[in-house]
């Protein structure tokens, strides 16, 4: 029998029957190459045949023990594993190159191994005294870390075995290879047989593992999804290179809330944890310019003040530009489409530039009246008001509809001393008593009182 051939997108796992330079998936080029299947199970007829055990139920109702937690120190760490890690789980961090993935893990591992944990930390990407280096660049050289370089899975895999370790760094995925399939390192087939196979052995061992994943142009984990239904835990460093702050976000966790994040200020002694980020984000509200409004967000079970800038200016051009830095830019489209349809204010001949101040990314529909604020306040020219937090979803209709947590986000804003609140007006009644709140309930007498038109 002729073995049928398989091809793979190493970007988005897509399968075909035959090569092409570019993925009919998510359209990348040239990253389709042939793949060795995996080995068939065995056949479901119960004669002539191996059978399989029986699986074992158990009740919802049954009192098995919890997993347990062992906290880093780390706050901002703990806060997005949510409450420390949990023992037996796998954990995927991706990032972009350069942008620190390593050095928190190393500083981690360090926590956790002068915690009294077996904590094992294997590289495929740098040799064993590179990471010494950084460990005493890091002040951790003291630390009971035990380091090794390696990629050979089966190597790995009774290395763990053997000792047994309650917490297994590797870095990365991608550097592993299985010496069972004929791939290269870091195709789909190799990256899901070492993940899957290494997920299985943290499951049956009680041992955590860390995963570190690199990421494609467009910011996506690579290798097949599958890795990432697999693991507990999906964690995305994230940060703009010219910019000292990074942001641990967590975008799946079975054991805590998602987008809950973890904020780190990179210096020269490694990361170290901001523990106000709204201090951060804000910067100085003494000097505050037309174009700047500050925006009361909801990041998992935080909240956290940033400020949205806006630049609008004539365009020189035929066609305006639009520039987008922190926020999506068809949420800009969106906003820009309804102050033109609904507010009769024209920006086909003006250029529009939107910023999160600090290189934090808003993805919160309660930010659209922040932003229609900031681009309001550019155009014409007026500072909006001072000491005001602003935040309100705007529909397509022009109404503004009431978002969630808002007395969590007003509270907030009364710690760092602000005096008053722009909202979009809702059906629960919200205290008067924290700081002076004005509620509107369109976006036309929302620029009518303020004077934005």
């Amino acid at each position: 029998m002729v073995k049928q051939l398989l091809f793979s997108c190493s970007q988005c796992g897509t399968n075909f029957g035959k090569w092409s330079g570019q993925c009919d998936n998510c359209k990348a080029w040239n990253t389709i190459v042939q793949e060795v299947p995996l080995s068939s199970g065995p056949r479901n007829s119960s004669i002539g045949s191996a059978r399989g055990e029986i699986i074992k139920f158990s009740k919802l109702s049954a009192t098995d023990k919890t997993p347990e937690r062992t906290l880093s120190g780390v706050k901002e760490l703990d806060r997005v594993l949510g409450g420390g890690l949990v023992d037996s789980s796998a954990i995927l961090v991706g990032g972009d190159p350069g942008i620190g993935k390593s050095t928190l893990l190393l500083q981690a591992a360090a926590r956790f191994s002068r915690l009294g944990l077996d904590v094992l930390y294997i590289s495929g990407e740098e040799a064993v005294d590179q990471i010494r280096l950084r460990a005493k660049r890091l002040k951790l050289q003291e630390s009971p870390l035990k380091l090794a370089a390696e990629t050979n899975l089966r190597n790995i895999l009774t290395t763990l075995d053997s000792l047994k370790p309650n917490l297994a760094i590797i870095d990365s995925i991608q550097t592993i290879w299985s010496d069972n399939l004929d791939s290269a390192p870091g195709s789909v087939s190799q990256v899901r047989v070492a993940s899957h196979e290494l997920i299985t052995f943290a499951k049956t061992r009680n041992t955590s593992i860390v995963l570190v994943g690199h990421v494609t142009k467009d910011g996506q984990l690579a290798g097949p999804r599958v890795v990432e239904h697999m693991v507990d835990t999906v964690l995305y460093f994230e940060g703009e290179r010219s910019h000292n702050f990074r942001i641990l976000r967590a975008v799946k966790n079975r054991f805590g809330a998602t987008d809950e994040i973890g904020v780190f200020e990179m210096t020269g002694a490694g990361l170290i944890e901001v523990q106000n980020p709204s201090a951060m984000f804000i910067g100085d509200r003494d000097k505050s310019t037309p174009g700047s409004a500050i925006f009361a967000g909801i990041e998992g079970t935080r909240t956290v003040l940033s400020e949205i800038q806006a630049l609008v200016s004539p365009s020189p051009h035929s066609q305006a530009r639009r520039t987008v830095v922190g926020i999506d830019g068809g949420r800009l489209a969106t906003i820009l489409a309804v102050l033109e349809a609904h507010c009769k204010i024209q920006f086909s001949n003006y250029d529009v530039y939107l910023n999160v101040a600090g290189g934090l990314r808003v993805s919160e529909p309660a930010a659209d009246l922040a932003i229609a604020a900031a681009i309001l306040s550019s155009k014409q020219g007026i500072v909006l008001p001072l000491n005001t937090i602003i935040f309100g979803e705007i529909s397509l209709s022009g109404s503004l509809r009431p978002v969630s947590q808002v007395e969590n986000r007003i509270r907030e804003a009364k710690k760092l001393g602000f005096k008053g609140a722009i909202i979009s007006k809702g059906k629960k009644k919200v205290e008067q008593s924290l700081i002076e709140i004005t509620e509107f309930e369109d976006i036309n007498a929302f620029i009518n009182k303020l004077s934005l038109k």
